[in-house]
């Protein structure tokens, strides 16, 4: 391979924002943290690379939460519940659905406005169509987030950065570790999600729980050549009108979601598979006869790419006994849903193996304030699915909930750290954080007003890795 060629390129950038707390992205953890850390007292200012808030939810048109609740509690509690009732006012849920029901259906265009008054309300400021590019560190701390707009590329000096990316973009440009994918570095594949109409969801088969079965013809038509990939694992289309449907339709195998080579392969396959995916609706399935596809969203669904390496790594055995920890900043209980890495018949073993059933009501494993912290810089906090985790709990926090609970987490922590001065993430009070996150409804069942072990500065070495659930301290 022949030696690739560069250019120096050098300028000076305006400091267009000089804030507390800077957030790069907008989705639902990068909403959470920017609106939690404004309301906290802080100065906010977020990127948005695309054209609204809500990532997956909204430009993704992806068109289910995952759990809220472990239908006994409400673990996404504080900024998630406040962002399912405004949904739920706005019309933007599907009739009947509950707040602790598995998949509580979303009307994206709802969701958009949503976010938009959240944002209004909290005052923060924020640019659409505004990509975060790079990092000026210095020592352990980033300075400056350099981004680039329509109006030019620019600097924005904060006390603290969130990374909100979803990708770890922020804290890879920083030089903070991390690790993407299972053992051998294979991550889940993206899917393309789709809008579709025309659907008799009177006569499509359901399972009586809101999934409507749409797997049992593939053995057929993978007979008759419909398909150019024999993928056997189908999430399918969902209802989201009288007869329109959200679907979570079809796989991107091989895809890596931070090389935008793969990215660009992988969105021209999608496009193309749904042709197919649409002939089998129509021709192989009940209800579908005259279903068509409407149209896909503008943003790729990437399932996983970058997991930052924090202070802590959740891990497997966390999720399977249920942990708690001293520095819980939340809980949360879906289920370890991984996507086969391809199409191969072991690979969709595998991912059958993995994909756990639900959590028993009630039951839930805790996220600690480690997991926020990256190795190696001092005032950076991570939230959403690039968060301190392994390959196997990634695939259950990486959800909108999930989000939720780990970007409200951060903003206020970023707003704590910020007013502390210097912007230590690591010296804040933990309890203090956690009585915080209790004040504005989160879910910390294991916080106790009590006298303080946790000493401000957090660190592997201070802090007991899990306990399980009622385990005495």
């Amino acid at each position: 391979m022949p030696t690739q060629q560069t250019i120096r390129y050098q300028r000076r950038l305006p400091i267009r924002y000089d804030v507390d707390v800077f957030v790069a992205g907008g989705g639902p953890a990068g909403m959470a943290a920017a609106v939690t850390a404004a309301r906290g007292g802080a100065s906010v200012y977020l990127a948005e690379a695309h054209v609204c808030f809500g990532g997956m939810g909204t430009a993704g048109m992806l068109p289910i939460f995952m759990p809220f609740g472990d239908r006994r509690n409400f673990c996404a509690d504080g900024f998630g519940r406040e962002v399912l009732g405004r949904l739920r006012s706005a019309g933007g849920m599907a009739p009947g659905v509950g707040e602790n029901e598995l998949a509580p259906r979303i009307r994206c265009e709802a969701l958009k406005r949503v976010y938009d008054d959240l944002a209004a309300d909290a005052r923060f400021q924020f640019t659409f169509q505004t990509a975060f590019l790079d990092v000026q560190r210095e020592g352990d701390r980033v300075a400056c987030a350099i981004c680039a707009s329509k109006s030019g590329t620019f600097a924005v000096r904060a006390r603290v950065f969130i990374d909100a990316t979803g990708d770890g973009d922020l804290c890879a440009r920083a030089g903070a570790p991390f690790e993407k994918g299972d053992a051998n570095g294979t991550m889940q594949p993206g899917t393309l999600v789709s809008l579709w109409t025309d659907i008799d969801w009177s006569r499509a088969e359901s399972n009586g729980h809101g999934i409507w079965r749409q797997e049992s013809d593939l053995p057929r038509a993978f007979a008759d050549k419909v398909f150019t990939i024999e993928d056997n694992h189908l999430p399918g289309i969902i209802p989201v009108g009288p007869h329109t449907g959200g679907g979570n339709v079809g796989h991107a195998f091989g895809v890596d979601g931070t090389d935008d080579r793969s990215l660009t392969k992988a969105i021209l396959w999608a496009r193309k598979s749904l042709v197919e995916y649409e002939r089998y609706y129509r021709e192989y399935l009940t209800g579908y006869e005259q279903a068509w596809l409407a149209a896909t969203a503008s943003l790729f669904g990437v399932r996983e790419t970058r997991r930052i390496t924090g202070d802590y790594v959740l891990s497997a055995d966390d999720y399977a006994s249920l942990a708690t920890f001293d520095d819980e900043i939340g809980r949360y209980n879906y289920w370890i849903d991984i996507h086969p890495s391809s199409a191969d018949k072991k690979d969709f073993a595998d991912h059958v193996k993995w994909r756990t059933s639900p959590m028993k009501e009630g039951e839930s494993y805790g996220i600690p304030y480690r997991t926020l912290t990256p190795r190696g810089l001092r005032n950076v906090l991570t939230a959403g699915r690039c968060v301190s985790t392994d390959h196997v709990v990634q695939a259950s926090l990486r959800v909108m909930p999930g989000c939720y609970i780990t970007g409200q987490a951060a903003g206020l922590a970023a707003a704590l750290a910020a007013r502390a001065g210097g912007g230590d993430v690591r010296a804040i009070d933990v309890r203090d954080l956690q009585r915080r996150l209790k004040a504005v409804g989160a879910f910390l069942p294991n916080f106790a007003e009590r006298p303080s072990t946790i000493g401000p500065v957090v660190t592997p070495e201070t802090l007991e890795p899990g306990k399980k659930v009622g385990e005495e301290r």
